[in-house]
């Protein structure tokens, strides 16, 4: 309690508000702090690719707009030759998606399973899809939905252009901003923070990396195996595959239940049900046999029951956005614990000069 002074009053006070405001100002402008998350993995999954052009003599900067006109060029080449694809398979299957096939498929579905569970009561489901239909294709929601179309158009926009100019100076200046970083902390915690630093951008590195890999062989094999099994729309859903992959766990349970979903209202039957089940099941045991333990491999280092955890914990907090993030954060969080933990242990930074062991 003697320890206890005005001054160091007034400092936790003066750091408490800092971080009170800086948690404000991220909350505020949400939105730029996405970009630059966003702009921030771009850097860490090329960052690779930069150096490994810079050590053939080639200029950084140079490496660097070579690194991200391939990578632009590679989108516009998607964005000319493979969305107009998707786009008409949604435009398809939006023609098929009405409510009376959706009634249709529903009674079928019920009839199924109030055969094979006689417990379930009559019209369950018919039901409440009845009424969730009748919100979705509400009129009076329209004006809502366009608004909301045109502020993510908006925001795809303003993202087109200030996430590829904030990676272009990550990956160029990103040494500097480290260094600038560490300039700010006291020369005990120098060595911790350094590590601690490097730790993070290794392993969220080898994260992002990992996961893009795994996510587009998950897309091509998906694509490729729905559409041997006669999926119409297979690309948009490989896509999708793809991507839900990202999600540990709950990704596959969304392939399952997309692929199902589409085949039945391309079909208007259960003839599509269990080869479309087949094709995502083999594209998982591809996955977990040979994708995960040799590439994905153990990049995130956390028990899979807490993944489990993390992932629901993030789920309830900020929806499919918060299941993406969740293992970065979580792997940040594990580092940042184990390094202090390490460092008390070993440097005794957190401790007073002559303050006995405990």
């Amino acid at each position: 309690m003697n320890n206890i002074t005005l001054e160091r009053l007034i400092k936790s006070a003066l750091a408490l508000a800092a971080i009170v405001l800086l948690f404000y100002l991220l909350y505020y402008f949400g939105t730029l702090v996405g970009y630059a998350i966003v702009a921030i993995m771009i850097s860490y999954i090329l960052d690779p690719v930069v150096n490994r052009i810079q050590s053939a003599g080639i200029n950084r900067t140079f490496a660097i707009v070579l690194t991200l006109s391939a990578l632009i060029l590679i989108l516009v080449w998607i964005s000319t030759n493979i969305f107009p694809v998707i786009a008409n398979q949604m435009v398809e299957l939006a023609g098929q998606l009405n409510i009376q096939t959706i009634q249709d498929i529903t009674r079928q579905v019920e009839e199924r399973l109030t055969k094979n569970f006689t417990f379930l009561p009559e019209q369950f489901l018919s039901t409440n899809i009845t009424g969730m239909l009748q919100e979705v294709f509400n009129i009076g929601q329209l004006p809502t939905a366009l608004s909301n179309l045109i502020g993510l158009f908006t925001n795809i926009f303003w993202a087109s252009l200030v996430i590829p100019f904030a990676t272009f100076f990550f990956l160029k200046d990103g040494s500097k901003i480290r260094r600038d970083i560490l300039q700010l902390v006291p020369n005990k915690y120098f060595e911790t923070t350094l590590s601690l630093i490097d730790k993070i951008e290794t392993r969220l590195g080898i994260y992002f990396r990992s996961v893009m890999l795994q996510s587009l062989i998950v897309a091509l094999t998906s694509w490729l195996g729905l559409s041997i099994v006669g999926l119409n729309n297979a690309l948009s859903v490989g896509i999708a595959v793809g991507l839900a992959n990202t999600i540990p766990y709950f990704g596959p349970a969304i392939g399952y239940l997309l692929s199902i979903t589409v085949s039945i209202i391309e079909v208007g039957n259960f003839s599509l049900v269990l080869p479309c089940i087949i094709a995502i099941l083999m594209v998982q045991l591809l996955d977990n046999i040979i994708l995960q333990p040799f590439i994905f491999s153990r990049s995130a280092e956390i028990h899979p029951v807490a993944i489990l955890f993390i992932i629901m914990i993030g789920a309830e907090i900020a929806g499919i956005l918060g299941m993406l993030v969740a293992i970065p954060i979580a792997t940040v969080i594990k580092i940042t614990i184990n390094q202090i933990r390490w460092s008390l242990n070993n440097y005794y930074v957190f401790r007073s000069v002559g303050s006995p062991d405990t």
